[in-house]
């Protein structure tokens, strides 16, 4: 080799070497610089998934939707998670064993990596023999969810416990049917919309073990309590409100006649609300007049426009989708001093809210 030839290897060695060391490492996730906290209500047709990524670039994600319908929810989640520059999903928090929130797990788990699971461990038998024939189906979905979830670490958290997850407060304050028994930071006032009781959950087994929480970035609140009904949501309003006021507020249960009452949106004080309402699963009229009549609320967005009869819907660019032919997701992005954005994928129009006061 000549002594020319050797210097134009060498020079070819050296800049491969260099090309390898700037090539990104497909272990390790593509990050995207962001300075907020964005929250994906992804459209899974009455179900729930919300995907929340930190400006640290860790994710959450809460359920996966529904099983069937040939993958469409996992493929959804996976075009949030796209969008929001995610490729591994460090925790998945399944709020509790309903078709409609763990059936996209097993499908989800074979297309991108899930670091942790969370949830409240298992099914309880109902002792109602009605209610237990309808059972199977649930057990089936937990059957198939074990040995997935048994292929990363798995936590069961107890109300006061807090998510690992870097630059946000993640505290639970439900799960197993358990509530917090002290209200979280900037919480415990009093709630005089309460009654005397909680109205029945409309499934009083699975919903209210929901695993819930309470998220803080800087100054900015957002709570998702899954389908929490019955006795513990009422626990977490009343007599006072253990969860204190929310700037975006995920209404439980889809919206669902069960989370109607006063007591509700008079504890939370929610300045936007959030319905992962399907055209006629939740998105009930009584919640929907419950919002209107809510002290402070500034704005309601739907996932659907609802179907049901009497629903009073809210305006269209609020809604992200008008009837089932379509997907879109609602985006939330939210600042460290409180201030948020909400914008619709349907057409894309973003309105922006100002920080609250604080208590």
């Amino acid at each position: 080799m000549t002594k020319r030839a050797r210097k134009t290897e060498n020079r070819w060695t050296v800049l491969v070497a260099a090309l390898l060391v700037l090539a990104p490492d497909p272990a390790r996730p593509l990050m995207v610089a962001r300075d907020t906290l964005d929250i994906y209500f992804i459209d899974v047709e009455g179900g729930q998934s919300t995907l929340l990524v930190t400006p640290a670039g860790d994710s959450l994600l809460v359920d996966t939707g529904y099983p069937g319908f040939d993958g469409r929810d996992p493929t959804r989640i996976l075009a949030a998670a796209r969008d929001a520059g995610v490729t591994r999903i460090d925790y998945l928090l399944i709020t509790h064993f309903h078709t409609d929130h763990d059936g996209g797990v097993v499908d989800l788990a074979r297309q991108i990596p899930i670091r942790t699971f969370i949830d409240h461990g298992g099914l309880l038998p109902t002792g109602d023999a009605e209610k237990d024939s309808t059972w199977p189906g649930y057990v089936a979905l937990l059957n198939a969810y074990i040995p997935v979830r048994a292929k990363g670490k798995h936590l069961e958290p107890k109300p006061g416990d807090r998510l690992p997850l870097k630059g946000v407060d993640v505290v639970f304050v439900s799960s197993a049917a358990a509530t917090i028994a002290k209200p979280v930071q900037g919480a415990g006032q009093p709630n005089p919309a309460c009654e005397a009781s909680a109205p029945p959950a409309q499934d009083p087994y699975e919903n209210p073990r929901s695993t819930g929480f309470q998220l803080r970035f800087g100054t900015f609140r957002f709570i998702d309590l899954g389908d929490l009904s019955g006795p513990p949501l009422f626990a977490l309003l009343c007599p006072s409100s253990l969860l204190g006021p929310a700037d975006l507020y995920l209404v439980p249960h889809h919206g669902g006649p069960d989370v109607s009452y006063p007591a509700t949106f008079a504890a939370v004080h929610p300045l936007v609300a959030i319905v992962n309402n399907g055209a006629t699963k939740g998105g009930s009229p009584e919640v929907f007049a419950g919002l209107r009549r809510a002290r402070g609320l500034h704005d309601v967005w739907q996932l659907h426009r609802s179907e049901n009869q009497g629903a009073e819907n809210f305006a269209d660019d609020r809604i992200a989708n008008l009837d089932e032919a379509t997907g879109h997701w609602i985006k939330a992005s939210a600042n460290r001093d409180g201030s948020f954005t909400v914008t619709n994928g349907r057409t894309g129009v973003t309105k922006s809210y100002t920080a609250r006061a604080r208590p």
